[in-house]
């Protein structure tokens, strides 16, 4: 399931989502001249964390602006931009800002304590994402999400509910979390428990501002 569009009209313009994407798509630039050095200086190595040195636990923050390659980056800045905007829309900027940085660095830190003694690193921001999807569930349930589907070797665009979709998605992080652990610091690999961490955060956050969700009128598409 790949996510098109939304079925909220977001209720005012998300600068700040776009902000963030755009910074990222300068720093994923910034790594194709010096892939090596940029991820050797700011990914999150686990091995180089040293708890009584905190100048290694920049990385933390760091490395939620760096990602593994194309595919990696242009589907964490789609879920940003399909399900962000509306989620900045309730939280004011100062919330939104929090809630992505929180929620990467939550996601970060949940994976280290799996693999802290790890050399492969650690990069993406995906466990931030994963904050705003959480916080989307929560505060648009109802929603549906125009989304491209694939079935075997059938492919279709339908609308599925945000709940359907979303839940699905966090239960497969679970599952798939679970079943990464005998491998986990051994060879590289999606941060399954970022993802779950930040997704657990957003649904804080949601739970939160779901008071002021419902005082906006909602705009369906």
């Amino acid at each position: 399931m790949f996510p098109l569009s939304d079925s909220i009209k977001a209720n005012r313009f998300p600068f700040l989502n776009y902000i963030l994407i755009a910074i990222t798509v300068f720093v994923f630039i910034q790594q194709l001249g010096n892939p090596d050095g940029i991820i050797a200086s700011y990914a999150l190595i686990p091995a180089k964390v040293v708890l009584g040195d905190f100048t290694t636990f920049l990385p933390f923050i760091t490395a939620i602006f760096l990602h593994g390659g194309f595919l990696h980056i242009i589907s964490n800045m789609w879920f940003l931009k399909v399900f962000g905007d509306n989620v900045e829309g309730v939280l004011n900027p100062l919330a939104f800002l929090l809630l992505y940085f929180i929620a990467g660095i939550a996601g970060n830190v949940v994976q280290f304590l799996f693999m802290s003694n790890s050399a492969i690193p650690m990069l993406g921001a995906s466990g931030a994402v994963a904050g705003i999807l959480g916080c989307y569930l929560i505060l648009f349930p109802h929603a549906k999400i125009k989304t491209l589907l694939f079935i075997f070797f059938f492919v279709t665009i339908t609308r599925i509910s945000a709940t359907f979709m979303l839940g699905y998605w966090f239960l497969l992080q679970i599952i798939s979390a679970i079943g990464s652990i005998p491998e986990m610091g051994n060879q590289g690999g999606v941060a399954f428990f970022a993802h779950v961490a930040g997704f657990v955060v957003g649904i804080i956050f949601g739970k939160i501002y779901k008071s002021k969700a419902q005082s906006y009128e909602v705009h369906y598409e």
